[in-house]
């Protein structure tokens, strides 16, 4: 099944810079879309991509991680590289990102871990074989000019929700202006038993994280395996835990935060 939409036709304008260490990815604009520290390339260089993988903090046994939106391969290639356990596969339309990623940011050939797909991300998780066949989704989908989530609908989020497992969880980037954001989220709402995300980082990017089946929260547990994966990933894994627990203990413009909470008071960790 094919679904038209902005995304049917690209025209690449993709282009790198470099600075200080770090390679950048641009689409026709000064935009960043993805970085890579250059002596450190699988490495996530940006603070929101590394919050992309704060599902770590609920899941380790994975079995197939989806990126919709490649950027510059930093979590597609941190997942492949870091979870030698997991499928990893990355959707992406335009076939100049995925040339400049083999080409210049390590991003490694295909093989039998890895499928880098050039398509459309909303014919991806339309297709209903596909159905409750992913464990993690990412979700990244911005166009030259980011200025809001693209594919942003109930329509996509549910079909989303429909290609995860049972204890499937999506994170997604929403790097738009305030209040857009909780726009975004209240439509990921229908389609999840539960929603949170992280303070907002750099101009704009709030990264949410989705749960088909709502979680129940032990912070103190949270911030225990938040040490491993410092110690194991060399993420700032206890900053997401600071986040939530701000999230789930401020905010009370949101009636129902879908997340059972046994524990609140979690020793905070070393950062």
């Amino acid at each position: 099944m094919h679904i038209q939409s902005q995304l049917d036709s690209v025209t690449s304008s993709a282009f790198i810079q470099e600075s200080d260490g770090v390679r950048t990815l641009h689409l026709g604009s000064p935009v960043i879309q993805g970085a890579m520290r250059i002596d450190r390339p699988i490495d996530i260089e940006l603070e929101y991509v590394q919050q992309m993988m704060m599902w770590l903090l609920f899941r380790d046994d994975v079995k197939h991680v989806v990126q919709l939106g490649l950027g510059a391969a930093a979590l597609s290639k941190f997942c492949f590289f870091r979870l030698p356990n997991a499928q990893v596969t990355a959707v992406e339309l335009d076939a100049g990102v995925i040339d400049l990623c083999r080409r210049h940011f390590g991003l490694p050939d295909n093989d039998a871990r890895l499928n880098v797909l050039h398509m459309n991300a909303l014919d991806y998780v339309a297709d209903f074989s596909r159905r409750r066949s992913v464990d993690v989704l990412q979700v990244d989908l911005y166009d030259a000019q980011a200025k809001s989530p693209l594919l942003s609908t109930d329509a996509f989020y549910g079909m989303c929700a429909s290609g995860l497992t049972a204890d499937g969880i999506m994170t997604i980037n929403l790097y738009c202006d305030w209040p857009e954001h909780l726009q975004h989220i209240q439509m990921i709402e229908k389609s999840f038993e539960a929603v949170a995300w992280l303070p907002e980082v750099h101009d704009g990017n709030i990264v949410a994280i989705a749960f088909k089946r709502a979680p129940t929260v032990d912070f103190d547990d949270l911030y225990t395996r938040a040490d491993l994966i410092r110690r194991t990933f060399g993420l700032p894994a206890n900053a997401w835990v600071d986040g939530l627990y701000h999230w789930m203990s401020d905010g009370s413009d949101v009636p129902d935060r879908g997340m059972d909470r046994e524990s609140g008071e979690g020793d905070q960790g070393d950062d």
